[in-house]
C-alpha cells in the first residue's frame, strides 16, 4: 500500500530491488514454499501483489479486499484474463475477486482461505478497528498462514524528510518491540506461531535499527474445524463484490475440447504433411517408420491396436487418413485426453473422421 509515497522517501537508501517489490517478492516466495490454494490480499490497494500472484501456478483462489473501492477500480483490468489465456487454456482453474469493505468487519466471503497478506495494511487503521484486526483475521477467517508487514520507526531516522510517519494516512508506525509485542499476543491468543524477519536492510554498521519494513510470518498450529467455522459466520455479507474473473481452464470440459481439437487438427496436419513429403520424394524401405509408436506407450487395448492394425497414415482416392492412435501417441494429446476413448469422445462430430472413425481425415485433391 502507498508503496511510490514511501519510495519517495528511501530514494536516498536507494533499496534494489525497490522496497515495495521486496515486499511481494518476499510473499511470493512463502507462497513458493507453502504452495497454498487460496489466497486473500487484506489491503490490495491497486492490486499489484494480486497480479504478480495470478501467476503461481499452485493458486486457484485470488481474493482481495480495500476500503477504497477507486484505487481498486484503477488497475482491476489488469486481473483479467488476457486473449492468450482463452488460446492457451490453464490446466489449472483460477478466479479472481475483489471486495469492497473493511478489515475490521467479517464477511463469510473470506472463509477458507489458505494464506492471507495484509501487506502495509496495518498502520492504516484507526484505534478501534486495530482491536478489532486480530479477532477479524486471526479468529474468524483462520487461515493457515497470515503474512503481515509494517513500517519500523526505528528506520525512520535514516529516511529524508520523514518527520513523524513516514505516509500522512498512518495513525501509527511501531518499533520492532512494539510490533513484536503485539504479534507475540495476537499469536498466543489465536494459536499461532510467529516469526520475525523483513526487508529493506539498514547500512553497514547500523544492523540494529533492523529492516526498514518488518515482517510478520503467522503459522496456525492446530487445524480449525469445520464446525467452529460455521458457528461464527455472518447470516449476510457485508463486502461489495466489485470485481470477479474466471479464467478459463482445462477442467472446464468446453475449454478441454477446443484444446484437444485445436491439438489433434495440428498434430494430423504435420503428419500428413511428413506423409505427403515421403510419398513424393520417394520413401526407404529399410528406414523404419517415424510414425510408428512404441507398444510401451499405449495401454493393453492401443498395444493389441499397433499389432493388429498398421498405424501408418495411408492413401484412398483423393483422401489422406491419419489413424486416431497415432495422433493419440503424441505426448501433448495423451496429456489432454488421458484415455483414447475420452479422445474419441472430445472430437466427435467435431473433426472429419474415417466412416469407422479410426482416423482423421484429409481431402488432398488439390496437393
Amino acid at each position: 500500500m502507498d508503496e511510490n509515497f514511501q519510495e519517495e522517501f528511501t530514494q536516498i537508501i536507494k533499496f534494489q530491488p525497490p522496497l515495495y517489490k521486496q515486499r511481494y517478492q518476499f510473499v511470493k516466495d512463502i507462497v513458493e514454499k507453502y504452495k497454498p490454494k487460496k489466497v486473500a490480499d487484506l489491503g490490495c490497494a491497486d492490486c499489484s501483489l494480486l497480479w504478480m500472484l495470478k501467476f503461481c501456478s499452485c493458486i486457484e483462489v485470488l481474493a482481495g479486499l480495500d476500503i477504497c473501492a477507486n484505487v481498486m477500480k484503477e488497475k482491476m483490468h489488469t486481473l483479467s484474463p488476457l486473449p492468450v489465456d482463452y488460446l492457451q487454456p490453464s490446466e489449472r482453474s483460477l478466479t479472481v475477486t475483489l471486495h469492497h469493505g473493511s478489515v475490521a468487519h467479517k464477511d463469510p466471503c473470506m472463509l477458507g482461505f489458505d494464506l492471507v497478506t495484509c501487506i502495509e495494511l496495518i498502520e492504516h487503521l484507526e484505534e478501534s478497528e486495530l482491536k478489532k484486526f486480530p479477532e477479524v483475521v486471526f479468529g474468524f477467517m483462520a487461515p493457515s498462514i497470515v503474512v503481515i508487514s509494517t513500517p519500523n520507526s526505528e528506520f525512520n531516522p535514516l529516511l529524508p524528510r520523514v518527520m513523524l510517519y513516514r505516509h500522512p494516512d498512518h495513525k501509527f508506525e511501531w518499533s520492532q518491540a512494539e510490533f513484536q509485542s503485539w504479534a507475540l499476543e495476537t499469536a498466543r491468543c489465536y494459536n499461532y506461531s510467529v516469526e520475525f524477519t523483513g526487508v529493506g536492510h539498514p547500512p553497514t554498521g547500523m544492523e540494529k535499527v533492523g529492516f526498514c519494513t518488518q515482517i510478520g510470518v503467522f503459522v496456525r498450529k492446530y487445524p480449525q474445524t469445520g464446525e467452529s467455522v460455521q458457528s461464527e459466520k455472518p447470516t449476510e455479507a457485508v463486502y461489495k463484490t466489485v470485481f470477479k474473473a474466471v479464467y478459463p481452464s482445462l477442467k472446464d470440459e468446453k475449454y478441454l475440447q477446443n484444446a484437444v481439437i485445436s491439438e489433434v487438427i495440428f498434430t494430423a496436419q504435420i503428419i500428413k504433411h511428413r506423409f505427403m513429403s515421403k510419398r513424393k520424394h520417394g520413401d526407404d524401405p529399410e528406414r523404419k517408420s517415424e510414425f510408428q509408436p512404441s507398444v510401451n506407450c499405449f495401454s493393453d487395448y492401443l498395444g493389441k491396436l499397433v499389432v493388429e492394425r498398421n498405424m501408418e497414415p495411408f492413401v484412398s482416392g483423393n483422401e489422406v487418413y491419419i489413424p486416431l492412435a497415432t495422433i493419440f501417441s503424441f505426448p501433448k494429446v495423451n496429456r489432454l485426453c488421458g484415455t483414447f476413448e475420452k479422445l474419441c469422445k472430445l472430437i466427435a462430430g467435431k473433426v472429419t473422421l474415417s466412416s469407422d472413425g479410426s482416423a482423421v481425415m484429409f481431402n488432398i485433391e488439390h496437393e
